[in-house]
């Protein structure tokens, strides 16, 4: 299995305004009786876009004019609350490969490292930028660039974040933990050998 590194993401923006977006919101806790993640984007932040449908609002996860985004621009804290993996989870289901954001909760962010959707971080006044801009035409191009720590919208361009351990994981690949066990998976094996609580089961 060859391991993925991540250096730069390109694609659309989805723009989720609001500060302390939750895990529960992002994907609410009847939908985690499942023993597998998969389906889980098909409830992405169902009970916000019910009650936005309820008043003929769409949710912007529900707009066709963000359909196909594959980078997703919030505010403060966003993923707090529970520590559920299914959030990003359904969020990587639904198409997103990065999200750009002034902060995130340590969880979410860290089971975000885990299935190599990195989440950097950016000022109030770039991501409010960002967010201006694709609101104005949804198909600007974004480009997520681990090399350079920038993030550019058309021509306009603004310094991204993220922890210099996380930063490393991606651009060489070690973010992808069963990848790695794979791609060595004869010393999983060598190991197994020598060990006679797991021989003995053979």
């Amino acid at each position: 299995m060859a391991i993925e590194k991540i250096r730069q993401f390109t694609g659309r923006g989805l723009p989720l305004a609001g500060d302390n977006i939750d895990t529960d919101r992002i994907i609410p806790a009847r939908f985690l009786r499942s023993i597998t993640f998969e389906g889980l984007e098909k409830h992405l932040f169902e009970d916000d876009r019910q009650q936005l449908e309820a008043v003929g609002q769409r949710h912007r996860t529900a707009d066709p004019a963000y359909a196909g985004a594959s980078i997703l621009i919030v505010n403060a804290n966003f993923g707090c609350g529970s520590s559920r993996e299914h959030a990003p989870q359904a969020i990587r289901r639904s198409g997103i490969r990065a999200v750009v954001g002034e902060s995130f909760s340590e969880i979410f962010f860290g089971n975000s490292v885990a299935l190599g959707m990195p989440c950097v971080t950016a000022e109030p006044s770039a991501v409010a930028a960002l967010m201006r801009i694709v609101e104005q035409d949804p198909a600007t191009q974004l480009a997520v660039d681990l090399d350079r720590m920038l993030v550019a919208a058309g021509e306009a361009t603004y310094p991204i974040a993220i922890p210099s351990a996380a930063r490393e994981s991606f651009l060489d690949g070690t973010w992808d933990a069963t990848g790695l066990l794979l791609d060595k998976f004869e010393e999983v094996e060598a190991v197994a050998e020598r060990l006679p609580y797991v021989a003995g089961w053979r």
